[in-house]
């Protein structure tokens, strides 16, 4: 059990909660100060459906949306999401089927959809779902995919966005780094833990952290 974890909870929800850990991380793009653990909201069903609930404030009336794009493990809030937007209270979605799916990753690392969920982006409005972002690269890689199979970039939602907005594209997030104050985020080469000598603690990606 990690005993440095400090919990958080969402501004507008104080049933949407997330933990963060202290300490020197290593991302694929990135350092960061902070681990930002959204493992409950990921994987337990009244926090996923909670924070599809505020994330759903966005978009319910005012944005077509017809594929929820899901990606890091969004799956389960995807899906709870889609179901808040065609509600029928919705005034955008209401009563619409939103499919909720996943590219995969071939063997040179690039995203892709076989030809069966090509017919959920073609010419589609697409909504990219993210656990978090923090440089950005992550949401260019994607809608470099989405543009290569003609779909259309209709908002950008995550559970925590450091980034405010996108290409003048604004993001939707449930925590905002003004929940988290004291995060910081900086290429390896201008980590300021690593100037300092400071050792990386751990390796984190999408599914969790594993200590060096």
């Amino acid at each position: 059990m990690e005993t440095r974890q400090i919990d958080i909870t969402a501004r507008n929800n104080k049933n949407v909660r997330l933990g963060l850990i202290p300490g020197h991380f290593a991302t694929n793009h990135s350092h960061v100060n902070y681990f930002v653990d959204m493992t409950t909201i990921k994987t337990q069903y009244r926090a996923a459906r909670e924070a599809a609930h505020e994330l759903a404030k966005a978009y319910a009336h005012s944005k077509q949306i017809d594929t929820i794009l899901c990606f890091e493990g969004t799956e389960m809030i995807g899906a709870f999401l889609a179901h808040e937007l065609s509600d029928p209270a919705s005034i955008m979605n209401a009563g619409q089927d939103i499919a909720v799916i996943t590219p995969e990753t071939n063997m040179n690392n690039q995203m892709i959809f076989r030809d069966n969920l090509q017919k959920y982006i073609y010419n589609k409005n697409i909504l990219l779902l993210m656990s978090s972002v923090s440089t950005g690269k992550s949401i260019n890689r994607s809608v470099e995919c989405l543009q290569y199979y003609s779909g259309k970039l209709t908002g950008i939602a995550a559970i925590f966005s450091a980034l405010k907005e996108y290409d003048n594209m604004h993001i939707d997030s449930v925590f905002h780094l003004e929940d988290l104050p004291e995060y910081k985020t900086a290429i390896p080469s201008e980590c300021e833990l690593c100037k300092k000598g400071a050792k990386v603690d751990a390796i984190v990606n999408s599914f969790g952290y594993s200590k060096i």
